[in-house]
């Protein structure tokens, strides 16, 4: 289906999922769906189901919409506890449609809390209340974080998906690759068809070094080696090391749960010259400070030490300690504070999900889940762009699941590009609101 097509299917207000590979223009046409709908003056939530994710739409996560936090359950008591947050009810009096970016990252029960909760605040037994709901994400990409469980606890498993009413609009264009070799070599591994020709051509990239002032962006499988290689860089810097410990007040199991989930470190190292990341978002009189996955460069630090950031705009920001918590009724019962920055010179295969990198070095020799090579090469523009530094066997596998349920959903979308409007409704038009 192509993009033009898909905007029809949005346009007359389904229940829509968005998929298709990596480079398709899923995030292109949910932000020109963001911009119709703000042109139109309808309420729009944008959310995705990870912080950086999120970014990328300019919006926030999921979890944090909803009112959910880290939640896994939610009680009778805790759904009238959320029902009286009075921002809550001002969010939901003016939402009508909820983007849901990444989906395939977001778990099958979160996504039944999220209906329970949009029922509550819209007074509505229909699926979510009523609200349009409208998903983007690529199934092959990375899961859902499991523990422990034989098979990823996709969306299309919760309770609420078959009540949805969901037209598939599955995008077959491709807007990132731009290079034959690096799309061919992405197609034959999406359909788990590789050839020893094609492995050929990726190990072609195998310890090939950047050239003279190209900086490739480092991504790594694990946190330890991101973390090591971080740490290796900070220590080039020849500067004053400036230290922010984490504090924490609040039921002992709760401040675990907030340290755990948090992306800051508990500990806190900065120098001028250290390249960070940001891992929260700060609004101010309703515009953006900064957005979790904002990079930039310690410029210097204030009086009180805090330090000054650059961003990649060229914008300064000065970042003071910011604060995570878990509340109910009102009432805090667990807060965490710390600067809300991270070191980013290397960063997980997780984390680059949604990402575009003209270069990256990427070591997938320590792959442990499937998706997890795609995901890494399906970021790069091009072939050339590609400096692996090692790869097994598991970087070549995707989900076997997930195979099988994408043959399903390429059916699902003939048969929704065939019933699609044929025309966009006429200026002033949107039948499911008016």
């Amino acid at each position: 289906m192509t993009q033009k097509e898909a905007f029809t299917i949005l346009e007359s207000g389904h229940n829509v999922l968005l998929t298709g590979p990596a480079g398709s223009g899923k995030t292109f046409l949910l932000n020109q769906y963001i911009a119709y709908l703000k042109k139109k003056e309808i309420g729009v939530a944008v959310t995705a189901s990870t912080g950086i994710a999120a970014t990328h739409i300019g919006g926030r996560t999921i979890h944090s919409w909803a009112g959910i936090g880290i939640r896994d359950s939610l009680n009778a008591r805790e759904l009238q506890a959320l029902s009286k947050k009075s921002y809550l009810k001002k969010q939901f009096e003016k939402t009508k449609v909820l983007i849901i970016d990444e989906i395939s990252m977001l778990h099958a029960h979160r996504l039944d809390m999220i209906d329970g909760v949009c029922q509550t605040f819209k007074q509505n037994s229909l699926p979510f209340g009523g609200l349009q709901i409208v998903m983007s994400g690529d199934f092959f990409q990375l899961p859902p974080i499991s523990h422990g469980q034989a098979e990823a606890e996709f969306v299309y498993k919760a309770n609420v998906w078959p009540e949805m009413d969901v037209r598939i609009c599955y995008l077959d264009e491709q807007h990132r690759q731009n290079d034959k070799q690096m799309t061919n070599i992405l197609t034959r591994l999406r359909q788990n068809k590789l050839e020893a020709k094609t492995i050929s051509l990726l190990e072609s990239r195998l310890k090939v070094k950047p050239k003279r002032g190209i900086k490739p962006v480092r991504l790594y499988t694990h946190n330890a080696d991101v973390d090591s290689i971080n740490q290796a860089e900070l220590d080039k810097i020849k500067a004053e090391e400036i230290s922010f410990r984490m504090t924490g007040e609040g039921d002992r199991k709760l401040l675990e749960t907030l340290k755990k989930n948090c992306l800051a470190p508990e500990n806190l190292i900065l120098k001028q010259g250290a390249l960070v990341m940001f891992v929260k978002n700060k609004f101010k009189d309703d515009k953006v400070v900064y957005v979790n996955g904002t990079m930039g460069v310690v410029v210097g630090f204030d009086d009180e030490k805090f330090p000054l950031v650059r961003l990649n705009s060229g914008e300064e920001i000065l970042v003071t300690p910011d604060s995570w918590t878990v509340d109910d009724e009102n009432k805090i019962l667990a807060k965490i504070n710390q600067i809300p920055l991270r070191l980013a010179w290397a960063i997980t295969v997780h984390k680059s999900q949604g990402m575009t990198l003209e270069a990256a070095e990427i070591d997938l020799s320590k792959s442990f889940g499937y998706g997890m090579g795609y995901v890494a090469l399906s970021r790069l523009t091009s072939l050339d762009g590609l400096y692996l530094s090692g790869i097994n066997e598991m970087a070549y596998r995707l989900d076997p699941q997930v195979a099988a349920y994408d043959q399903e959903l390429l059916s699902l979308s003939i048969i929704a590009q065939e019933n699609r409007p044929q025309i966009y409704n006429k200026p002033g038009q949107l039948s499911v609101f008016n």
